[in-house]
C-alpha cells in the first residue's frame, strides 16, 4: 500500500527537463473499461534501478525521456539510483558540480540538487528512490497515462515546481552497491510472432516483412513508434472489426506502413495486426529513438516463452551479483581472490621447466 503524502519530505522539481514522468510496471486488469496499462517503457532497466535502492521491484520510478529534470532534496537525506544511458550530475552549495555514475546509488542529504541530464542511445533512463514515492494510486497503479491525466501530479509530466514526496524522509545507513555491468540488451531483429491477423496480408507482405529493414519515423511517442519501409501489401481491406490490441502489437493501415504499439496504445483498433513482439524484446522496442533501425524475426509461441523466461533468470543473476561500490583507490578484495593470478612456476630445484597452470 502506498504511503500517505509526506509533504515535509520530498524531491521538488527546480527544472523540468523535456518529459519526465511517475511510472510504474503499469495498470493491468482495466483495459476493457478503456484504461491503457501505461507504464515503464522499459521495465527492465526499472526493475534493476528498484532493485539496487532495495525497492520491490515494481516500485513506481522516475521514466526521462530525451532530457531530463533537476530535483532539489527537501528531506534529511535520499538515496537514488538511475539506470540507463542517462547523464547526471550533483550540485551541492559551495562545490563544484560533480558527476555522478549511472547504474549505482548515491546518498543525498537536504538541498543537494540532482542533475538528470541527457538520455543518449535510447529513448528513456530511469531514476528510482528508496522507499519510493508517496503519490495516492489510481486502480492500483502510480503510472502516468498523460492522454488522460491519470496518473501522479495530475497526470502530467514533471513540472516546474512539481514535488515528489518521499517515503522515506531519511535514507537507510549502509553502503553504496553497483550493478557488477551495465544492463545486456539481446541484439538483433525484435522477435515476433505472427498474427493474429496474418492471413489479412499477402505471403509476399509476410516475407517482406520479416526480410526488410524499417526505421523509426518521426512520430514515435509512448503511444506507438510509426515505422518507414517497404509497404505491406493486405488481401483486401486493411480494415477489421476492432478488436483487443496488446503492447507489441504491430498493427498495418492502408498505408502499409507498420505501427509498433507501445504501453500507451489505445485498448482496441480496428487495423490487422501482421504480428507482436514477444514479451522479451518489449523493453528493447521501448527504447527504440526516431531514426533508429529495426527488422524482425519470426518465432513460436513456445519458443517465444523460453526466451522471457531466460531473461527472467539472467534479471536475477544481475540482482544477485549486486555489489558494495569500490572505494576510490582501494583494493576490491572480492575480485582479487577470484582472479587467476598465477600463470605458471618454474622449478628452481630440477631447471627451468615450466609446470603447467595450478589455477
Amino acid at each position: 500500500m502506498t504511503a500517505p503524502f509526506l509533504t515535509a519530505h520530498c524531491l521538488t522539481v527546480a527544472r523540468p527537463g523535456l518529459f519526465a514522468t511517475i511510472q510504474d510496471l503499469g495498470r493491468f486488469g482495466h483495459q476493457e473499461l478503456g484504461m491503457p496499462v501505461a507504464g515503464a517503457l522499459d521495465p527492465i532497466a526499472l526493475r534493476l534501478a528498484n532493485a539496487l535502492v532495495g525497492n520491490p521491484q515494481g516500485t513506481a520510478g522516475v521514466e526521462v525521456a530525451l532530457l531530463g529534470p533537476a530535483l532539489r532534496v527537501e528531506a534529511e537525506s535520499v538515496r537514488v539510483a538511475a539506470v540507463g544511458p542517462m547523464a547526471l550530475s550533483l550540485e551541492r552549495e559551495g562545490q563544484a558540480p560533480t558527476p555522478l555514475a549511472a547504474n549505482r546509488t548515491h546518498r543525498l542529504r537536504r538541498g543537494d540538487l540532482l542533475v538528470l541530464g541527457a538520455v543518449t542511445g535510447a529513448s528513456v533512463a530511469y531514476l528510482a528512490v528508496a522507499g519510493g514515492l508517496a503519490f495516492e494510486p489510481f486502480l492500483g497503479s502510480l503510472s502516468t497515462y498523460v492522454r488522460a491525466g491519470v496518473g501522479p501530479l495530475g497526470g502530467k509530466p514533471l513540472g516546474q515546481g512539481a514535488r515528489l514526496p518521499l517515503v522515506l524522509g531519511d535514507a537507510p545507513e549502509g553502503a553504496e552497491v553497483e550493478l557488477p555491468e551495465p544492463p545486456d540488451y539481446a541484439t538483433g531483429p525484435l522477435r515476433v510472432v505472427l498474427g493474429p491477423q496474418e492471413d489479412r496480408f499477402t505471403e509476399e507482405a509476410v516475407e517482406t516483412f520479416l526480410s526488410s529493414g524499417f526505421r523509426v519515423g518521426k512520430e514515435a511517442d509512448r503511444m506507438g513508434l510509426r515505422l518507414e519501409g517497404p509497404a505491406l501489401a493486405h488481401r483486401g481491406s486493411a480494415d477489421i472489426p476492432s478488436d483487443g490490441l496488446v503492447t507489441g502489437s504491430i498493427q498495418v493501415p492502408g498505408s502499409g506502413q507498420p505501427i509498433l504499439l507501445l504501453n500507451d496504445h489505445q485498448t482496441a483498433g480496428g487495423y490487422a495486426k501482421i504480428a507482436t513482439v514477444i514479451s522479451a524484446d518489449l523493453p528493447r522496442a521501448g527504447r527504440l529513438r526516431p531514426g533508429d533501425a529495426l527488422s524482425f524475426r519470426a518465432v513460436t509461441v513456445e519458443e517465444a516463452e523460453a526466451i522471457r523466461r531466460r531473461q527472467e533468470q539472467a534479471l536475477a543473476g544481475m540482482i544477485r551479483r549486486i555489489r558494495a561500490v569500490r572505494p576510490a583507490g582501494g583494493i576490491d578484495l572480492d575480485a582479487l581472490y577470484t582472479e587467476n593470478l598465477v600463470s605458471g612456476v618454474v622449478d628452481i630445484v630440477n631447471g627451468n621447466a615450466d609446470i603447467p597452470d595450478l589455477l
